[in-house]
């Protein structure tokens, strides 16, 4: 295992693939002689740890754990309340338990092979730059951060101390997105100009005044903990354990929440890269006549993002994506027949639409479908089996990611992972440029006459991704970064 630890030069995973040798003998025993059919061998075993469990991050731990063949050796939450942190905590009995994953890290570390982290959007990137600054291997929910700096560093980070890594984006690893890539390349959709993606998130209230904090914190939550790097405010249940999602100071809202997913799948196929222009509006909510409610602490409840990605090495096209989220969907494209369903029945998904033809899916690149321009429609073969013949969990992606980590950094394994932070943090980049907009669009500042308010962010903007620098309106760059609280600082 690639790490940093220092206890012994020879692996567990080494010395047992070097052979068995029984005591007082000369011959290397056979696995299936020491354990039986089936036998993983200890050394063959991750020893995993994970950091935030009480939600999404539950399947994410269980499923590298995958029935036993890997080890869970450190469960880490700041909440032990919650019911799926309890059934976790019974589940792996043995595994020891912690609310700073800092001291787990610090105290677990030499036993830990790999690490996955699920907590809120605005604590991905310290934990997993912690974790690999030890060499562990680390598996991180989507958005891989909470804003786009965050995401270069951890990025250039997996490169540096060579670990292998993998976003929670699990559509990625869905076989049929393959289909996609191969109708593109095969020209059947010709050059592909627009691409219309859109969700019915956020299905948790957002566009609302800031929430007055609970008088009470639950006793089994360490506050302070799950605060993290963001500015400190009270606790309040309109935070945690799920409604953070709509707060700029922990969560990305529903491009957060859903971008990686949808958006992946055109990343993939088209080969896309940083974009250089984005544009939005935001709906705006009204208690009060002739006077919109005024919230920058907390994401609108709908918005319309207009990126620009130019032409690819795959794509010779300019490339416009236009993102919807609140439930607003595109209006039916040219090459899409009259009375053909929509994807996911309208509530989420995708339209790629090229010169010659149109690709549709749902949110995880499930259910493609292919019309083109003559009125030929298409449609993905089943998803594949795995070769043991039992479904692999949310396809695998776990799973898969785990087996890379044994295999090692660089490994095979490890390139052909679909959401390696090579892939997906170039992917969380463009994602989080809607997030950017979005906030630049709220930004105001009073008239000279005190009559009213200008705002100079509601314009398009440009972007130089290699620099991470919007160029027209410097105001922007704010929202590139965060403020981190005293202590928690991201350390590269």
């Amino acid at each position: 295992m690639q790490s940093s630890e220092k206890p012994s030069q020879t692996s567990r995973r080494k010395f047992i693939q070097a052979g068995a040798l029984a005591a007082g003998s000369f011959f290397i025993v056979p696995r299936h002689v020491l354990g039986g059919p089936g036998f993983i061998a200890p050394s063959d075993k991750l020893n995993l740890a994970a950091v935030g469990f009480g939600g999404k991050g539950s399947s994410d731990i269980n499923n590298s754990f995958n029935n036993g063949a890997n080890n869970v050796v450190a469960l880490c939450d700041v909440d032990w309340g919650l019911p799926r942190v309890k059934e976790n905590f019974t589940k792996h009995a043995n595994a020891k338990r912690y609310k700073d994953f800092r001291e787990m890290l610090e105290k677990e570390g030499k036993n830990i092979d790999a690490v996955t982290v699920s907590t809120a959007d605005h604590t991905h990137a310290v934990v997993a730059m912690a974790a690999m600054q030890r060499g562990k291997h680390v598996y991180v929910q989507k958005p891989l951060t909470h804003n786009i700096y965050e995401a270069r560093m951890l990025t250039e980070a997996a490169r540096k101390y060579k670990v292998v890594t993998q976003m929670g984006n699990q559509g990625s690893s869905n076989p049929q997105q393959k289909q996609m890539v191969d109708w593109f390349d095969k020209g059947l959709i010709g050059k592909v100009h627009t691409i219309q993606i859109w969700t019915n998130r956020p299905v948790w209230p957002q566009g609302i005044p800031v929430p007055q904090a609970a008088e009470n914190t639950p006793v089994d939550l360490d506050w302070d903990l799950w605060l993290g790097p963001a500015q400190k405010v009270g606790y309040t249940p309109a935070y945690h354990p799920f409604k953070w999602r709509g707060w700029w100071n922990f969560g990305a809202g529903a491009l957060g929440d859903i971008g990686c997913h949808i958006m992946d799948i055109p990343f993939r196929v088209l080969g896309l890269g940083y974009p250089t222009e984005v544009e939005t509006s935001i709906s705006s909510v009204f208690l009060k006549d002739w006077t919109p409610e005024y919230n920058p602490e907390g994401c609108p409840p709908a918005s319309h993002v207009e990126l620009k990605f130019p032409a690819s090495a795959k794509n010779k096209s300019d490339v416009k994506l236009i993102w919807a989220d609140g439930g607003i969907r595109p209006f039916r494209p040219d090459f899409l027949p009259a009375g053909e369903a929509y994807p996911e029945g309208g509530e989420n998904g995708m339209f790629m639409v090229g010169d010659k033809g149109l690709i549709a899916c749902g949110m995880y690149g499930d259910d493609p479908k292919l019309y083109t321009k003559d009125g030929q429609k298409m449609e993905a073969a089943p998803k594949p089996k795995p070769v043991d013949g039992k479904p692999w969990p949310e396809n695998g992606h776990q799973i898969l990611w785990t087996e890379a980590c044994k295999a090692g950094f660089n490994s095979k394994e490890h390139k052909a992972l679909t959401s390696s932070f090579d892939f997906s943090g170039p992917l969380t980049e463009s994602v989080l440029m809607g997030n950017l907009a979005i906030r630049s669009y709220m930004l105001r500042t009073p008239k000279a006459d005190g009559k009213g308010f200008n705002y100079p962010g509601r314009q398009r903007l440009m972007w130089d991704g290699k620099n991470m620098k919007i160029t027209n309106f410097d105001d922007a760059n704010q929202f590139v970064s965060r403020q981190y609280r005293d202590g928690w600082k991201l350390t590269t």
